[in-house]
């Protein structure tokens, strides 16, 4: 479900204080909404820092190509908030994951190329791990899926923690995940 929250960050806010704080209001905005009772909502929310600047997602081609030159050759952080609440309980558990990325020098010929592939459109920092940006990535030190938007392994522990009985045999057969993926 999208959440439709403002997701501008807030004067002084640290980027990891903005990604956990967007979580939780993707979160609640969602369990507000929802309709069925019992369920754990997951949201999260991933953003790119580089030189402690929060970089979103690119407004245009040239903010985009800007984002890309502006990696270029450098280390930037990937952080993403992630909470788990439950329509039964009136609290939240929050968590952030933080990956280091160190990316290639890029020429402008690059990153223009790489912009009209369409695939850093809407991605935080104009690029994806996931596909052709990952050619641009020399290094990575912490979780992979993590930059990809979703820290997998911690995720699983979050879910845990909110009572969903994850990574077990039994669990194929006891119940279904209706898994709604917004990027908003």
């Amino acid at each position: 479900m999208v959440s439709d929250i403002d997701e501008t960050p807030q004067p002084g806010e640290s980027p990891r204080a903005y990604v956990e704080r967007l979580s939780l209001e993707k979160a609640s905005s969602v369990a507000d909404r929802l309709d069925v009772d019992d369920s754990v909502i997951l949201a999260a929310d991933t953003t790119v820092v580089l030189e402690g600047n929060i970089l979103g997602k690119p407004e245009s081609k040239e903010h985009g190509i800007e984002m890309l030159m502006g990696l270029s050759g450098t280390t930037h952080r990937v952080l993403t908030g992630v909470c788990a609440t439950s329509t039964q309980q009136a609290t939240a558990e929050t968590l952030s994951v933080e990956t280091q990325v160190r990316f290639k020098e890029l020429t402008l010929k690059e990153a223009e190329w790489y912009w009209d592939t369409g695939e850093p459109k809407d991605k935080a920092g104009g690029y994806g791990l996931q596909g052709i940006g990952a050619a641009f990535v020399v290094t990575l030190d912490g979780s992979y899926s993590n930059v990809i938007g979703l820290p997998l392994s911690e995720t699983v522990d979050l879910l845990r923690a909110a009572g969903v009985r994850c990574l077990e045999v039994s669990d194929r057969q006891e119940f279904q995940v209706d898994v709604r993926q917004s990027n908003g």
